[in-house]
């Protein structure tokens, strides 16, 4: 029997008790924040340098040896598993003339690496450990340097990485939040296994994405949604804890459960958690997309959709029966993605346009208006 997620003791996110829309109200936003290239920069350096960003899953780097990369904002980054069972993570970047000190974007037992320009030798951690012709260098410039360090940990079965470094990066717990990490870590994401990743070259700016999975509103017109789960959108509660989000949708066949303060979020809605500043847990609950948008440029991004899954014996019959029916569920939902990659296809054509000056907001789409909010306040400090 795969795990079946339930509320337990944790609070109410659906019900008569629970205030459904914060009194944040409509608003009107600047549409400059998408293709403005200084206030992107800006975001380089303190919002995607400074915050906690998923690398893979935890899996891909099992043993020790086994390395995954990170690429995007011009920046480039290896994680590797330790003989310890720890992961160090460094950017992949040569101390000596700048290359990529790694070309393959996975591996597995790796001992060391060894850059392929000169022949620099590194050690899994990053640290410098061998220079071909060294005493040619000033004894100053090479001793005890290493590929510059990321900080890395793991939860909920992902790797998160914080370009700011061991030494300055926020506590990854601290950063996703106790109320996301009670709340969607009954989902335990830890034990299910990846299924498939998506990827989309997009000519639109990362933010453009994440703002399209904090509001609901467009799912009647864009998704085709039949009228009863446009009824069900009506009853979503939305959620502001710290930098994050979270929005529940109950299910149109659980609606007249609403009014019980013992209402079941995590069996009878779609549970929806946003990490500032780029990463979008959609949970079903029996399958979980990821959705992560990785800015390449200002009107650049390469948007990766993860489908996770609960593992099983395929020769088990009710396991089959899950995997069949999550299955079917998870090529509508491929087809849902499709219909959002069209929207951008539409907004790469008015991006620039004259007339694109500012967005229109209502109470209920108040999520797009926070979370550039905080990116404001970000880019100021």
């Amino acid at each position: 029997m795969v795990h079946i997620p339930v509320r337990g003791e944790l609070p109410a996110r659906l019900g008569p008790s629970v205030q459904a829309v914060p009194g944040y109200g409509p608003s009107v936003m600047d549409a400059r924040v998408y293709r403005d290239p200084t206030r992107y920069e800006l975001e380089r350096e303190r919002v995607l340098g400074r915050h906690w960003m998923l690398a893979g899953r935890s899996t891909q780097v099992k043993d020790s040896g086994d390395w995954i990369t990170y690429e995007g904002h011009d920046e480039c980054i290896v994680v590797v598993r330790q003989s310890d069972d720890s992961l160090a993570a460094f950017h992949n970047v040569c101390r000596h003339r700048g290359p990529a000190i790694i070309a393959e974007k996975t591996g597995c037992g790796a001992r060391r690496f060894s850059c392929p320009y000169h022949g620099w030798v590194y050690d899994t951690k990053g640290k410098l450990v061998g220079i071909p012709e060294r005493e040619d260098f000033g004894p100053d410039h090479v001793n005890d340097i290493g590929a510059i360090e990321v900080a890395v940990g793991e939860w909920g079965g992902w790797v998160w990485i914080n370009l700011a470094g061991p030494d300055k990066a926020v506590p990854l717990m601290e950063s996703i939040g106790s109320e996301i990490s009670m709340d969607l870590g009954a989902f335990k994401m830890e034990e299910m296994i990846l299924h498939e990743v998506l990827e989309w070259d997009v000519p639109i700016n990362y933010k453009t994405i994440v703002d399209g999975f904090n509001e609901i509103y467009h799912v009647t017109q864009l998704h085709h949604s039949p009228p009863e789960f446009t009824k069900a959108t009506r009853s979503a509660s939305f959620h502001v804890t710290g930098d994050n989000f979270m929005c529940f949708v109950p299910r149109p066949q659980s609606l007249d459960e609403l009014n019980s303060d013992d209402y079941d979020h995590h069996r009878n809605s779609i549970c929806h958690y946003v990490v500032f500043p780029n990463t979008i847990f959609n949970c079903n609950p029996e399958h979980i997309q990821v959705f992560q948008p990785i800015p390449l440029g200002v009107d650049r991004t390469k948007f990766l959709c993860w489908q996770i899954i609960y593992p099983g014996d395929q020769d088990d019959p009710e396991y089959a029966e899950y995997f069949k029916r999550t299955m079917l569920h998870w090529d509508a939902l491929k087809g849902v993605v499709g219909e959002d990659i069209g929207v951008y296809d539409q907004m790469t054509r008015t991006k620039k346009s004259s007339a694109f000056n500012e967005q229109i907001l209502s109470e209920r789409e108040f999520k797009i208006a926070i979370y550039h909010q905080h990116m404001d306040r970000k880019i100021r400090d």
